[in-house]
């Protein structure tokens, strides 16, 4: 068994895009299981579906839930309460990383750590998986953690200091972001649109709308 896990940012971006349509096509060809946690659940459908602006989208990510090509972890046997407790334990060490003039920097939200200890969890069980995050920040966290401090002193324009030394804890996580989702759907022909243009303008849409991916990424993969 296989599983894929997504963030908040993830399903977002392929809402914003009208790509949502991809993920039947997508869980069928992948052979293995959507996932979503409860704190996932709370970003994409419980809190937006009460907001005009937002309702429409999650709706639409409500009914996958509903017909079942997403799913809880509860359907593998996992609940919440695990999710929650190793969830804390992550967020406290990401969370105690870097600091600011005496305050930590807060890299990571609920959501985001919700997704890694669901990761913890399926390993457990023998799970492969994968998961879909947008976010640069978490992934820069699990795959090249060092360079959290220059990247966080760009963005905060102050001296940034690293405080806790190893944090080969998270290097164990692999990820996939919207834009190589996408990528993938157009070359399986799970794309309606047709016409030499289409990967590129798909890639640029998840690139607008959150994805982590650079230009030069984009021209790599528009030449595979």
């Amino acid at each position: 068994m296989k599983a894929l896990i997504f963030d908040s940012g993830t399903l977002i971006n392929l809402s914003m895009t009208g790509l949502l349509n991809i993920l039947p096509g997508l869980k069928k060809m992948f052979g293995g299981r959507l996932l979503i946690t409860r704190a996932v659940k709370q970003e994409v459908i419980d809190r937006p579906i009460g907001v005009m602006r937002f309702e429409l989208g999650a709706l639409r990510i409500k009914k996958l839930l509903e017909d079942g090509v997403i799913e809880m972890p509860s359907s593998l046997g996992i609940s919440d309460e695990k999710i929650q407790v190793v969830s804390k334990e992550l967020m406290d060490m990401a969370n105690h990383y870097l600091q600011v003039r005496g305050n930590w920097v807060h890299l990571v939200s609920e959501a985001e750590i919700s997704c890694l200890a669901l990761s913890d969890e399926l390993a457990k069980l023998d799970i492969a998986n994968l998961i879909a995050i947008d976010e640069r920040t978490t992934r820069v966290l699990c795959e090249n953690p060092r360079s959290l401090e220059n990247i966080m002193q760009g963005k905060l324009h102050q001296k940034v200091s690293l405080v806790m030394d190893d944090m080969s804890i998270f290097s164990k996580y692999k990820f996939i972001r919207s834009s190589e989702l996408v990528f993938v759907a157009y070359k399986k022909g799970l794309i309606d649109l047709k016409g030499d243009k289409v990967l590129e303008a798909l890639l640029y849409a998840t690139k607008f709308n959150g994805s982590s991916i650079s230009f030069e990424e984009i021209n790599i993969l528009k030449k595979i």
